[in-house]
């Protein structure tokens, strides 16, 4: 069995750290092959250069522009590299915000992407404060968090947590700080996730 399994959620939820951090538990509890799609590393390079052409700012990631006109595209980009390697018998860990995503339920959708019921699917929304976000984001200092820090009051009003409908079938983790407890619970979560078929 192949899995997918995304790790969603706003800037400085933690997403990143907690794939890395259950990528080689996964494998040994599955003993099936994993990659890591992390939307950053795959499209960064590509957003910076493109966005600094026609911005002059390479490191927007939150202007209207950006979200109107290559959002989309990477993320399509980033679930259909994720598929390829299922159809290769390669499980993935797919780590991008994806809340627009989450919030019209498309990650629960097989045919938009592209998978078929034999996929096992899991879908993590990785959340903590606004508060720890916003002083993680602050720490890490990343270039790209410039326009987002710059409009915070503009960014957070698209930040939710998921509710009613939305939660179906997610598995929500508060990222604010865990105990190897909670990294246990979700690591069995995840594989005891099962294909439809």
């Amino acid at each position: 069995m192949t899995r997918l399994v995304f790790f969603c959620g706003h800037a400085g939820a933690g997403k990143t750290s907690l794939a890395k951090q259950l990528f080689a538990p996964l494998a040994r509890e599955t003993g099936e092959p994993f990659c890591l799609l992390d939307k950053d590393t795959l499209y960064g390079g590509y957003s910076a250069a493109a966005m600094g052409a026609l911005t002059h700012d390479p490191n927007d990631r939150d202007s209207p522009l950006f979200l109107q006109h290559l959002r989309d595209p990477e993320y399509r980009g980033l679930i259909d590299t994720a598929r390829e390697n299922l159809e290769l018998g390669v499980s993935a860990l797919v780590i991008g915000p994806l809340s627009r995503e989450v919030r019209e339920r498309k990650l629960f959708d097989r045919a938009w992407l592209g998978i078929g019921l034999d996929v096992g699917l899991t879908v993590v929304w990785v959340h903590t404060s606004e508060e720890t976000a916003h002083a993680r984001i602050v720490a890490r200092a990343h270039p790209v968090d410039a326009y987002k820090l710059a409009h915070w009051d503009e960014y957070r009003q698209r930040c939710f947590m998921p509710s009613g409908a939305q939660r179906d079938d997610l598995l929500l983790f508060d990222n604010t700080a865990p105990a190897a407890a909670d990294y246990d619970a979700l690591l069995q979560r995840i594989v005891s996730a099962t294909a439809s078929t």
